[in-house]
């Protein structure tokens, strides 16, 4: 009898963090909920910028690494069900609050759509090294911020001079050290699994 262990098969292309657990409806389920309360959970994290009705929050961080690790159409869902919910009533947005009529709403619409596109760019091993996974963070950064920030502009009445200044640009340094902290998670996880692509 041997005991000799069977190499690990690099993973094929198309291949998410979320795959390498066995797939089931229930496990696609779980991943969907569970990335929806992770960003709820992680938009509980939030301080008021001076200035602006957009609070720093954790919950950008946790939508793009949702969809980066489940993929566009889980990454969708969740991000789906964190959005559809928080209308409903549930206050998970920032600052716990919920409902749609917020001007920072367009952000999480954003946050969707950013979900979507990250999540297709890593089936594409686009979050296998630190530069792919930089360039799928600040890409996603700017689909919340190209959705966010117009939205800002007509929920306020502000210019969108003045959209920039307070929903953007305060928020800048902060968005690199969330791509830092990504660009060391998630190679790190591929490579800790062993399967770089």
């Amino acid at each position: 009898m041997s005991t000799a262990a069977a190499p690990v098969r690099p993973l094929r292309s198309g291949t998410v963090l979320a795959d390498l657990i066995p797939s089931s409806r229930v496990r696609d389920l779980a991943l969907v909920v569970g990335g929806a309360a992770l960003t709820g959970l992680a938009a509980q994290l939030s301080v008021p910028v001076p200035g602006s009705p957009v609070p720093v929050s954790g919950q950008t961080f946790a939508a793009l690494l949702v969809g980066t690790s489940l993929g566009a159409r889980r990454g969708f869902l969740s991000l789906a069900l964190y959005a559809v919910a928080g209308m409903a009533g549930v206050p998970w947005f920032a600052q716990a609050s919920s409902g749609w009529s917020m001007p920072s709403f367009g952000y999480i619409l954003g946050m969707l759509l950013a979900a979507t596109v990250v999540g297709a760019l890593a089936r594409r091993g686009a979050d296998r090294s630190v530069l792919r996974t930089a360039g799928t963070m600040v890409l996603g950064s700017a689909v919340i911020y190209a959705v966010g920030v117009p939205y800002l502009a007509l929920a306020t009445g502000m210019s969108l001079g003045q959209a920039v200044a307070a929903g953007l640009t305060p928020f800048l340094i902060g968005d690199a050290l969330k791509a830092a902290l990504a660009m060391g998670a998630l190679p790190t996880a591929w490579k800790l699994l062993g399967r770089r692509g």
